[in-house]
């Protein structure tokens, strides 16, 4: 069988999540250390870092899985220019702690490009290949060449992981079902510091018969991908 009409299926919600390898991507979506790792950013907003931290493991699997297979990974993290200058206002304000986007803390300039919180975690860094997407919203597609990236590779397909399960990775799965990609969530490889955001979020994706996407576990995607490089 020709490599472009592999076609694999993984039990999920609301029914079977049907994927032809070649044509579908692997989304990490901002583990970043200011995210995940204590004193950060979302450990400084008075958030438990362990509810994402649950993640790493099943990412760390699933990446390994997902290049063993030859298949095309990709990376986000949110941040924004060192000037500030595509940082608005409100949103500079809005979460009022004693320290926000731009100010120092202890791993650099929160949520700036190139501070040292601002990078993926070591357990998940990038290979050579794998694109980066900075985004300096919560969506992946807006303000960035995403888009374009999936379109020359001919993917039609992603499977969407990382944090945080309400915001982010919800921003950027309607997103794309906007732009008319199909999307796979595993649960274990998504997560939120708040415990009920992550069950409701899950649960909005695949309602109404799937309206933003495939809810399914890392476990089934793992049985199913090939492990010899064929796509």
């Amino acid at each position: 069988m020709p490599n472009d009409v592999l076609t694999l299926e993984v039990p999920a919600e609301p029914y079977a999540f049907t994927f032809e390898p070649a044509h579908c991507a692997l989304l990490i979506i901002d583990m970043q250390r200011d995210f995940l790792e204590p004193g950060g950013f979302g450990d400084r907003l008075g958030n438990d870092v362990s509810q994402l931290r649950r993640t790493i493991a099943p990412n760390v699997h699933l990446l390994a899985a997902w290049r063993a297979a030859g298949l095309f990974a990709l990376h986000t993290r949110e941040g924004h220019r060192a000037d500030l200058a595509d940082l608005p206002p409100s949103k500079k304000r809005r979460g009022r702690g004693e320290t926000g986007i731009g100010d120092h803390g202890p791993m650099g300039r929160i949520l700036v490009r190139g501070e040292a919180g601002h990078e993926i975690i070591p357990e998940l860094l990038p290979m050579t290949g794998e694109p980066v997407i900075d985004k300096p919203g919560k969506g992946a597609f807006w303000a960035t060449d995403l888009h374009a990236i999936l379109q020359h590779r001919g993917i039609r397909q992603l499977v969407v992981t990382g944090v945080t399960t309400e915001v982010c990775v919800h921003t950027t799965v309607r997103e794309a079902n906007d732009r008319g990609y199909d999307c796979f969530v595993p649960e274990d490889c998504v997560g939120s510091y708040f415990p009920e955001f992550q069950d409701c979020g899950l649960r909005m994706i695949k309602a109404q018969g799937g309206i933003f996407g495939w809810v399914g576990h890392s476990r089934d995607l793992l049985a199913a991908l090939p492990s010899d490089g064929s796509r």
